[in-house]
């Protein structure tokens, strides 16, 4: 059994009233979903980073480690984590051949290629492509993990995948990546998930999000169509919803992005 680390939440890139002031946020919203209630409360600024050696594996169920499941199974071979849009361009302008993906406040930000629904990564386009990647809070996750040795991407689609990867791994760091440095029920029901499988459940954080993780496939349905986020994406029309039935959907991708 590795040694595991939990992470509650990626801290956000500034405090959420300076991002979503700030033109880096370009779909504002009159109301921010209401945390869930079973999260625990926002996470530590200094959030902890894995160290070289470790293993980490970035939970953002709500979308962006499910939609970059379903990318690499349609051939994308690489993803590169953005935290800005700005800087999102700035990457893509240096690697010619990628394609410039991501989402902010849930929504398609203009001059990207794609957005961050999973039905958008199609094997035409994908095949043999790296991705910029910036979303809300899945690439913040990713860029926090940057010092691991080796960085997997796990949701409820590829679960039983990354637990199967897993095997081996001496020291394993659980990075929820959470919303605006919170706490998601989500990410944290995932992460509890994997938590319970290897049977690692020693620490009070490991506990906490162990106590979390559904007994079923069913219970993975409810607890992402009823968390906040899911609530959220839902309320934005079909399409969002129909990307809310992919993520809360166990094991339909059986592959592992690493970066």
């Amino acid at each position: 059994m590795p040694a595991l680390h939990v992470v509650l939440a990626a801290p956000a890139a500034a405090d959420a009233a300076a991002r979503r002031d700030s033109g880096d946020f370009l779909h504002p919203r009159a109301e921010p979903p209401r945390p869930d209630p079973a999260s625990p409360g926002p996470a530590s600024p200094g959030a902890p980073r894995p160290p070289a050696g470790a293993c980490a594996v970035v939970v953002d169920v709500l979308r962006a480690t499910s939609t970059l499941a379903r990318a690499f199974e349609q051939g994308a071979t690489r993803v590169i984590p953005a935290a800005t849009v700005a800087e999102a361009f700035e990457l893509r302008g240096r690697i010619p051949d990628a394609l410039l993906c991501g989402e902010r406040e849930g929504k398609p930000v203009p001059g990207f290629d794609l957005g961050n629904s999973p039905f958008e990564y199609e094997r035409s386009r994908l095949s043999g492509r790296p991705l910029v990647f910036a979303s809300t809070n899945g690439s913040q996750a990713l860029l926090l993990a940057a010092g691991a040795s080796r960085t997997l991407l796990a949701a409820f689609v590829n679960a039983s995948a990354v637990i199967e990867r897993l095997a081996g791994e001496q020291e394993v760091w659980l990075i929820a990546s959470g919303k605006l440095g919170r706490p998601s029920l989500e990410d944290l029901a995932c992460v509890g998930w994997i938590v319970r499988a290897l049977g690692g459940a020693a620490s009070p954080a490991a506990r906490a999000v162990a106590a979390l993780a559904p007994r079923d496939a069913l219970g993975i349905r409810t607890l992402v169509q009823g968390a906040s986020q899911g609530r959220y994406l839902r309320s934005l029309g079909p399409a969002y919803a129909a990307d809310v039935e992919f993520c809360a959907t166990l094991d339909s991708v059986p592959v592992v992005p690493a970066v």
